[in-house]
């Protein structure tokens, strides 16, 4: 890549001590595919969208590009009017909807702790305005940012608490509103789209950085885990209220403040019984691991309409490194999935993907045989909240060559027409749902 080309790069971003960002005057963004430095192309890139936010990574420096050589720097120091800065590098978290194609380009070595469980893009600077490393795979107007004003959510909460009993299950995602602005929690009581009703204070996996529980990986979670067991009666009065509100109405089971839903399945398929009992209205989702899957079947006898697998591989070492699972293994997860398409249900897959893992052809290969055995309908892409030092430590190493995420997910769209690629739950049509429910 000659100067020239280069010209249009966006220049390397780095932050001082105080955090202060700054775009570099001479080199230029580089991104990272796994641990292998990548020099950005103007393809590559996507203006960064307002509600998306920057982060500075401490006592890291950032590895750009020399326009004149082409070679990969790590710039640690830089002069400003006579006076040396240490420079830190630079991450971005993009909005709901884009997929990272590359991690930021930082020298790790000095970093002695673990970063906060967001996902951490190649970020640059170039025309009064910030680019990145993604592309965007699903808009949805329901999870939009500028649809969640809080000036909205006050009095909505106001309001919700006078018509409504505001039981333990109420206080609680009321605190996952306002305090982790969580979008689920504040469309609960907005009265629309998706919202969620977290059950379960355990779980049977050890992921890396877990986002409700604090870990060897985590100074913090990231929510607040639910520390009750909601009752059957809270339950199903705050799912009938919102699944009768319109036609894009979900309730779901399984959220980022809790544990794994399987582990109160007995809770959640009582509970749908009474809901679709009383109402045949709106989507009942199950966001899960899949590591039960004779409890996933009882669930479905209940009543369930969608299910959402998560997993970040569909090669076994892989998942394994990261969910660390307990007492069950990836063929669990497999049969979860299978049994959920052939019972008609409908069926996504929460992909965790990462830039460097995910795109490698034997990660893809494994990927299509899963898709091709289980017949799902969904696949979302969804960035992994994790930091990305300690995702690729403890991944196994492998040499199997990177296609690119962006040429990943073309792949697929090729390769199956009927499967459709996204990054939010959507609610299943009357006519999709597996089984007929009649209104009284």
């Amino acid at each position: 890549m000659t100067y020239l080309e280069m010209e249009n790069i966006p220049f390397m971003l780095y932050a001082d001590g105080d955090g202060r960002i700054f775009e570099h005057p001479y080199f230029r963004m580089a991104g990272f595919s796994g641990t292998k430095p990548i020099r950005v192309k103007d393809e590559d890139l996507i203006k960064v969208p307002e509600f998306s936010k920057l982060f500075f990574i401490p006592d890291c420096p950032p590895i750009g590009v020399d326009p004149s050589t082409g070679e990969h720097s790590v710039v640690r120091q830089i002069d400003v009017q006579g006076e040396t800065v240490s420079c830190n590098a630079v991450a971005a978290f993009l909005e709901p909807g884009l997929v990272r194609s590359l991690l930021p380009a930082v020298d790790y070595g000095p970093k002695t702790y673990t970063l906060p469980t967001w996902a951490y893009t190649a970020v640059g600077f170039r025309d009064d305005g910030y680019w990145a490393a993604g592309f965007s795979i699903e808009y949805n107007h329901r999870w939009d940012p500028r649809n969640y004003d809080d000036r909205d959510l006050i009095p909505a909460i106001d309001s919700y608490q006078k018509n409504q009993s505001a039981g333990k299950l109420v206080k609680h995602l009321i605190l996952c509103a306002t305090h982790n602005h969580c979008f689920a929690a504040k469309n609960l009581f907005l009265r629309r789209w998706e919202a969620p009703l977290p059950v379960s204070r355990q779980c049977n996996a050890d992921c890396l950085g877990c986002l409700s529980l604090e870990n060897e990986f985590s100074r913090a979670a990231s929510h607040h885990r639910i520390d009750f067991r909601p009752s059957q009666d809270e339950i199903v009065q705050l799912a009938v209220d919102h699944l009768t509100r319109g036609p894009e109405t979900i309730v779901s089971f399984g959220q980022g403040c809790e544990g794994e839903p399987l582990t109160e399945f007995k809770l959640i398929a009582q509970s749908i019984k009474e809901i679709r009992r009383q109402t045949c209205m709106g989507t009942i989702n199950l966001n899960t691991n899949g590591s039960w899957p004779e409890r996933v079947r009882q669930i479905i006898e209940n009543g369930l309409d969608s299910i959402r697998i998560s997993l970040n591989s569909a090669r076994p070492d892989f998942y394994r490194a990261y969910y660390r699972p307990k007492n069950y293994d990836f063929q669990d997860v497999v049969s979860s999935i299978s049994l959920s398409t052939d019972s008609g249900l409908y069926t996504m897959l929460n992909y965790l993907v990462f830039p460097g893992i995910t795109d490698q052809m034997d990660e893809i290969d494994a990927l299509r045989n899963l898709i091709e055995k289980t017949g799902v309908n969904f696949l979302h892409l969804k960035n992994l909240n994790i930091d990305p030092s300690l995702y690729l430590d403890r991944m196994p190493k492998t040499d199997s060559p990177t296609v690119g995420m962006k040429k990943m997910a073309e792949m697929l769209k090729q390769e199956f027409p009927n499967l459709r690629l996204g990054y939010f739950n959507q609610p299943v049509r009357q006519k999709e749902k597996r089984l007929v429910c009649k209104e009284k």
